[in-house]
């Protein structure tokens, strides 16, 4: 059963309180992880609930600014003082501000790279210092990696410069036994999707086909994981219902 090896071990959600985190964290709470959530703001108990019931081996709740290296390796270090290992991080938190290049300021640059790809290099960081052997990182990245619209320069870079990250984590992890893949999700029926501005005027236009549930990227993530896919590594993924391969 793939994902079977989870039971008791250490798996890191960030983003984990939403979207394609919290289906994440669902995914390894029934089969019985040890759960560190890491958000911006700390769960209510409602999660912890949820995925406790679900059959989680236990759960830990973090608020974490991701962008700050020192919240991160305090986030990491309460993660095993809780779990006493850790053998998977999922980076899934993102953000996105909605406007053109040349309006961009220096400080919103820095706070989305922040975000989207300096918090992963974070946790990698303190991944590839701490696994094991069967360790695996699954990157959330985008398709705006490959194919991007206006207005999302940010973002999009910073998602690219993400595949980078995850190829070179691949490498270095070799030799520990440990993996890195990302995944590039497609339009997702979460807030982000919504709250874009081409979407709402309607520049942008989604078939229904074309947009995925959290759970569509949540399943990868399991695979990519577990050792299924024990000789995948460096790879990205694309998981997207197949709009890009559109012409």
């Amino acid at each position: 059963m793939v994902g079977a090896e989870f039971k008791d071990r250490g798996v890191i959600v960030t983003g984990a309180l939403g979207g394609i985190g919290l289906a994440t964290a669902r995914r390894f709470a029934a089969q019985g992880a040890r759960l560190t959530l890491v958000d911006l703001r700390e769960d209510d108990g409602t999660v912890r609930d949820e995925l406790l019931a679900l059959g989680a081996g236990g759960v830990l709740s973090l608020a974490c600014d991701i962008g700050d290296e020192a919240a991160v390796d305090a986030a990491v270090e309460a993660s095993m003082a809780a779990h006493g290992d850790l053998r998977v991080v999922v980076n899934v938190a993102g953000m996105m501000i909605f406007k053109p290049i040349a309006q961009f300021t220096g400080a919103e640059w820095r706070r989305l790279l922040d975000v989207n790809l300096l918090g992963a290099a974070f946790f990698t960081a303190q991944a590839l210092r701490r696994m094991g052997p069967g360790g695996a990182i699954v990157n959330i990245a985008s398709i705006h990696a490959r194919q991007t619209s206006p207005d999302i320069a940010p973002y999009a870079a910073a998602k690219a410069a993400l595949l980078s990250l995850t190829r070179t984590a691949s490498i270095e992890g070799r030799e520990k036994g440990v993996r890195a893949n990302a995944i590039l999700p497609g339009a997702i029926n979460t807030p982000m999707l919504w709250d874009s501005p081409n979407i709402k005027s309607g520049a942008e236009v989604l078939a229904p086909g074309d947009v995925g549930e959290p759970d569509d990227i949540a399943g990868p993530v399991l695979f990519l994981a577990s050792n299924d896919a024990r000789f995948v590594s460096g790879a990205a993924l694309e998981v997207d219902g197949g709009r890009l391969a559109k012409l």
